[in-house]
């Protein structure tokens, strides 16, 4: 047991504490009975209280002056030299107090809130189109079921029942679950929770193997253009599926495309670097056919941002799965068929038709190796990646009307 508590003298004075100054190293300025003020390198000063309980040596912050003024940190001093009288450590009173806080507040807090939380604290880097998709996913699949849940009573059943709803789609199941762990594990960090209820759950969905992703030959591009307008889809996700042939660009890019980053005149789409995969600023030369389907378009969505918004959320793009679907659905004969095989289909009908492998590749904004090099390509082949562009609608048009075909490699 400690000694009875007894008065203290203590002898620090407010002009000593401002007129410390930090050092390379943490130095102490003593009060008296244990309490003292240490100046931190980054000029910050923080009071503690050491002491010897149970033949031990212990300590424990107080605070940071000025907020804890010196008054304040003494009468906490009185209260903490109390508890080292009782024989009770304020350490460890601090650490229980801590934890039954922060257990307090997880069941106060809703899995939705706290998520809300993660998405600001940890993906702030990312795009802006990452982040959305992550948002919709959350909106859409987690919070209808765990959102209004208290983050520390979901439990691996609960995230098991969510992901056994999307076990027709594997990857989105997984990737479901997968942001549900992170969103733990960002709660743990937190010390909220100390269980990761998404994790017992990996491997419960078994994603297919990876396969390379299918290309067209030119006789089974013209049928999949002619079963786009059959299928009776929505008419912003048939243009999608067009545009996505005919600008070569990446299924992202093209869902989270913005009306202010086109310009129908000059007939030119600049798809800035935040959402281009190899984070370099990428232009789209339109031809007459995109350009027109584009005009059609704008009557229906030019008020909006994006100009292939969601019918079912305002304010945010269309959502990645529905063109899966829509191109699931499309009966030509190709089953397999998915949105990325478009740019390969286009790729290689335009190197069989006689277009260089550097015009292609530019179309596809494949990086190039060198800064000097890229630059240098880019503005040489304007007018062949304009032509290019022209070449594959005009070929497209010919075999959707039955014109006659060539063999193209995969």
């Amino acid at each position: 047991m400690a000694p009875p508590v007894r008065h203290v003298n203590y002898v620090l004075k407010p002009a000593t504490i401002d007129n410390a100054k930090p050092r390379e190293k943490p130095f102490a300025l003593t009060d008296g009975g244990g309490l003292l003020l240490e100046v931190l390198p980054t000029g910050s000063k923080v009071w503690r209280f050491k002491y010897h309980l149970n033949g031990k040596r212990e300590k424990v912050t107080i605070g940071a002056y000025p907020s804890f003024s010196i008054k304040t940190a003494r009468d906490k001093h009185e209260e903490l030299r109390a508890l080292v009288d009782r024989g009770e450590s304020p350490a460890r009173t601090k650490q229980t107090l801590s934890k039954a806080r922060k257990q307090a507040e997880s069941r106060a807090l809703s899995f939705r809130k706290f998520a809300q939380r993660w998405v600001d604290e940890t993906l702030f880097y990312r795009s802006e189109g990452y982040r959305s998709q992550i948002v919709r996913w959350l909106d859409t699949y987690v919070y209808p079921e765990i959102g209004d849940m208290q983050i520390g009573d979901v439990e691996p059943a609960d995230v098991l029942a969510i992901i056994e709803k999307r076990t027709a789609t594997a990857v989105t199941a997984e990737r479901i679950r997968t942001i549900i762990q992170q969103v733990y594990n960002h709660a743990i960090r937190k010390l909220l929770v100390t269980t990761n209820p998404a994790t017992p759950m990996r491997g419960v969905v078994k994603r297919p193997p990876v396969q390379n992703h299918r290309h067209l030959s030119e006789k089974e591009l013209g049928a999949f253009w002619r079963a786009l307008d059959k299928q009776g889809a929505h008419a912003t996700t048939i243009v999608a599926s067009k545009l996505l042939m005919l600008t070569m660009v990446r299924k992202n890019e093209l869902l989270r495309a913005k009306w202010s980053e086109l310009d129908l005149t000059l007939g030119t789409w600049d798809i800035p670097a935040g959402r281009t995969k190899n984070r370099k600023p990428h232009r789209v030369f339109l031809s007459h056919q995109a350009d027109e389907l584009l005009q059609l378009l704008q009557p229906l969505t030019g008020h909006a941002e994006y100009v292939f918004p969601s019918i079912f959320h305002g304010g945010v793009p269309m959502g990645d799965v529905t063109l899966n679907h829509f191109f699931k659905r499309l009966d030509f004969g190709v089953p397999e068929f998915s949105p990325h095989g478009t740019r390969g289909t286009a790729a290689t009908l335009l190197r069989e038709h006689g277009f260089g492998r550097d015009v292609v590749e530019l179309l596809l904004a494949h990086s190039e190796e060198g800064a000097t090099v890229a630059a240098y390509t880019h503005a040489e082949h304007v007018p062949e990646r304009k032509r290019a562009m022209q070449f594959l609608a005009d070929r497209i048009d010919k075999l959707a009307a039955g014109a006659e075909v060539v063999q193209l490699s995969a």
